[in-house]
């Protein structure tokens, strides 16, 4: 017999049976972008924005009349950096699509003009430069808005983790990219964030260049009631039954983020067996079994926190999310330093990645590794208590 294939995805392409609802926001965000609009996409991470925005890549509205590119800038440190991926991502995204706009694309970078490389098979150039290549990132950001602006077809470019951009060195990147966006008649943009208070000084701040530059779409949990019928249809792909008790306890405890859900619900449908019930037991081993398989990553992530940082961060872990963080009870209950030393501590935390602030609400950013803290020290296994209340 075939093996039937796991459906609750977590890497990788969703193809649209496995996709489980934000019928809403999809038909909000193509609806923005064909009517000439940017859009602003924020959420948590692991909330689900590369899923939604590939997803909408891939309807027919925007498949077949426009270029799409989606460029992860989480890891980039500077404008140069951002030149290059950008640039980049867009050589390797047109390659399979378009020999003639490949063509085009190397040549309208002429601050790299010599820099590129020849393919004698394909007649091609090739993309084989080094990020010291670009010893100008301005003019060959210029270059390449340029080269968007003349395409042959309209292009729609997203920016995951947009906010990294108030991080890099140059002052003056905001209005750069502002500059060149507003003046884009054939590109439109979505600029997608996990970063609340970063993304809404961006783009709902008066003082900056962004400001009320494009529509914005917040992207929040997916409804537990459509969530329940989801993992209900698939599991039972499998002959599998699991009530509404056990999958809404599921939702609770991992406070509705998309990601924590289905790998937990993936690792679950591996365990159990056709014809069989996903009981409570069969999720608490398949929690266990994530988290033990992330520990290696959770020990080297949290040996990069300061010991002075690590009291706050298992506070929050334990409370799963707190509000107040300089509240005289909360500093009581944990043992906490002074008010000023937990606002510093959480400022440290925000930057690292390692805790949100979702509409002053703090919380561990990864759901997966709140639980290891707590199970390695904290003073009971939240996992165990919240799907045995």
């Amino acid at each position: 017999m075939a093996k039937i294939k796991n459906p609750f995805i977590v890497t990788g392409k969703i193809e649209p049976a496995y996709f489980c609802d934000r019928v809403k926001e999809s038909q909000t965000l193509i609806k923005s972008l064909t009517n000439g609009n940017n859009l602003v996409l924020i959420s948590p991470r692991r909330m689900g924005k590369t899923g939604l925005i590939s997803y909408c890549y891939d309807n027919p509205q925007l498949s077949k009349n426009y270029y799409t590119f989606f460029i992860d800038i989480l890891h980039t440190t500077s404008l140069r950096e951002f030149t290059y991926l950008f640039g980049r991502h867009i050589y390797e995204t047109l390659l399979p699509r378009s020999k003639k706009m490949v063509v085009s694309f190397t040549q309208a970078l002429k601050s790299l003009s010599g820099r590129f490389g020849f393919d004698p098979f394909s007649s091609l150039p090739t993309f084989n430069l080094e990020i010291t290549d670009i010893t100008r990132p301005e003019l060959t950001l210029e270059e390449i808005f340029h080269y968007l602006e003349s395409s042959d077809r309209p292009c729609i470019i997203a920016f995951d983790e947009f906010q990294q951009i108030a991080n890099f060195p140059e002052k003056n990147v905001e209005a750069l990219l502002r500059t060149h966006i507003q003046r884009m008649s054939n590109a439109r943009f979505i600029f997608a964030g996990s970063e609340f208070h970063i993304m809404q000084e961006i783009f709902l701040s008066s003082a900056k260049p962004f400001y009320n530059s494009a529509d914005i779409l917040e992207l929040k949990a997916i409804d537990p009631k459509v969530y329940s019928e989801f993992v209900k249809k698939h599991m039972a792909s499998a002959n599998i039954t699991i009530n509404d008790k056990v999958i809404n306890k599921v939702y609770n405890l991992m406070e509705g983020n998309t990601y924590a859900m289905q790998k937990t619900f993936n690792e679950a449908f591996t365990i159990v067996e056709p014809n069989k019930e996903c009981t409570q037991d069969i999720i608490k081993q398949a929690i266990e079994n994530v988290i033990d398989s992330k520990e290696p990553l959770f020990k080297e992530l949290l040996s990069n926190v300061s010991e002075r940082y690590k009291p706050l961060l298992y506070s929050i872990a334990q409370e799963r999310s707190v509000k107040q963080i300089t509240s005289v009870n909360f500093i009581k209950q944990y043992h906490l330093p002074s008010a000023s030393s937990v606002q510093h501590a959480a400022k440290h935390l925000l930057e690292k990645g390692v805790i949100t602030r979702l509409n002053g609400i703090y919380s561990v950013t990864d759901v997966f590794f709140a639980l290891w803290i707590n199970r390695l020290y904290g003073k009971k296994n939240l996992a165990t208590l919240l799907l045995d209340s």
